[in-house]
């Protein structure tokens, strides 16, 4: 049964938008990601405009976030302390991402833009993500212990001013790193659509040194409120919210974070990190490809002004 859509002012299917929302929410309970890398493209790729892709997918973000987070929640896997440092340079980010949105559509280049930014963003992380997966399995299967974080073992961001102490992580570092990454996470929550998530758990990862334990849990608490903050933010300044799209994703991916979050409890952390990496490089070559594939239609046209 197809269904219009009022704001993409196209009509398609609800079956197929209630199973994007599903598989899209079962990698978010899965990973520990919002899910917006996966699902803005694929709004786009099914005939989507791109405005209304990126900002009606955090809707289904926040859905799947927080079904998920809530699952870990009740593992006491969530670092609330760490979260709330994420969320307030979260906040600052999205704010700074939303209104950067605007300028681009106004200027009519948030196509290119958006394109070129996923590629970019997720061909690096998701390089570096699978390089350190393959070597922690193959050390694994060799029988080497893991490269842990030993006690007194420091790197250049311990330096750093500001130190406050994350209980739940058992950690004692400088606020000013944690800020920055949520920051930038609230800059790409705004102008790819994204929760971030493909982008902080490798930050809290590898840079913050977060135990695994609870980066999934942590990343899907702050994720929760930064894109819901993205969202009314786009509502005010673009007016690109297409609530119709909205609800039949929030839905889907209510029910399939469920399920995702009791799939990733089976998973090894080094498998878990190789999945999503070769997830993440499967999504950027298919926008590699529609950036450079010749359009079925050579113009468009659109009003780009306000």
């Amino acid at each position: 049964m197809d269904i219009y859509l009022p704001i993409a002012e196209i009509s398609l299917n609800m079956a197929m938008l209630f199973g994007i929302g599903c598989a899209v929410g079962f990698l978010s309970g899965m990973f520990g990601v919002g899910g917006g890398f996966l699902i803005t493209p694929l709004l786009i790729f099914i005939g989507v405009p791109s405005a209304v892709a990126v900002a009606t997918g955090s809707n289904q973000v926040i859905a799947a976030s927080v079904s998920g987070a809530l699952a870990h929640w009740r593992r006491k896997s969530i670092d609330f302390g760490l979260g709330l440092v994420l969320l307030v340079g979260g906040i600052g980010g999205s704010i700074a991402g939303v209104w950067l949105f605007k300028i681009l559509r106004e200027s009519g280049q948030v196509d290119i833009v958006v394109g070129l930014a996923y590629t970019a963003f997720l061909g690096v992380i998701g390089i570096l993500m699978l390089n350190e997966s393959v070597r922690a399995i193959r050390r694994s299967r060799k029988g080497a212990l893991p490269t842990l974080r030993r006690p007194g073992q420091h790197n250049w961001i311990h330096g750093l001013p500001g130190k406050v102490r994350f209980k739940r992580s058992r950690l004692y570092i400088s606020v000013v790193p944690v800020l920055l990454v949520g920051a930038s996470v609230g800059v790409l929550a705004a102008i790819m659509g994204v929760g971030g998530g493909f982008i902080m758990v490798p930050a809290m990862i590898y840079l913050l040194r977060v135990p695994t334990n609870v980066v999934i849990g942590t990343s899907l608490f702050q994720i929760i409120f930064v894109t819901a903050i993205t969202t009314v933010l786009h509502a005010a300044a673009n007016g690109t919210v297409d609530i119709v799209l909205a609800f039949v994703l929030m839905v889907g991916g209510v029910i399939g974070a469920q399920f995702g979050a009791q799939a990733g409890q089976r998973l090894k952390a080094e498998q878990m990190r190789a999945l999503l990496a070769m997830l993440v490089l499967i999504v950027c070559v298919r926008v590699l490809f529609e950036l450079v594939a010749r359009p079925d239609d050579l113009f468009t046209l659109s009003v780009i002004g306000p």
